[in-house]
């Protein structure tokens, strides 16, 4: 992965109209919770999709508190989004895509701290092999968003 597209994503919502982007961005606008602290500590593999991924041993409540409201404005508003995780949010940090580990446990990481003062809504694409991320928006946290 290269550096400019390490990211811990918070909801997948997929295919989206563009016409509706006005909409998504008022709603999610009104999201307040106050900055917080994210400590990777861990590294693991998924072996069903070949990843290797920093995780925090320990998720903040208030980045639960972030994942359970911004699921909640978009349940209310009617907005499809990747539910397979939802009730269970376990952030990660995809470091290597296409690996292939066994089942024993991956070498330490050296432990870092994300200050984490805003979120973003990413738009994804793809070029060759390699997914590039774009940032459309950002929504500081602590104060309430400005647009």
């Amino acid at each position: 992965m290269r550096a400019e597209g390490l990211h811990a994503t918070l909801l997948f919502i997929g295919e989206f109209p563009s016409k509706n982007l006005e909409m998504l961005l008022s709603l999610v606008s009104r999201i307040h919770v106050e900055q917080f602290g994210l400590y990777f500590d861990q590294a693991r593999y998924w072996g069903h999709n070949h990843i290797v991924y920093a995780a925090p041993s320990r998720v903040p409540q208030t980045l639960q508190q972030l994942v359970v409201m911004l699921e909640q404005c978009l349940i209310r508003n009617h907005i499809s989004f990747d539910t397979s995780f939802q009730g269970d949010y376990q952030p990660h940090i995809t470091l290597l895509r296409k690996a292939h580990w066994h089942d024993e446990p991956l070498n330490e990481i050296q432990p870092f701290a994300w200050n984490v003062r805003d979120f973003v809504l990413l738009q994804s694409t793809r070029a060759g092999n390699m997914p590039v991320y774009r940032v459309l928006v950002r929504f500081p946290l602590g104060s309430a968003f400005r647009g």
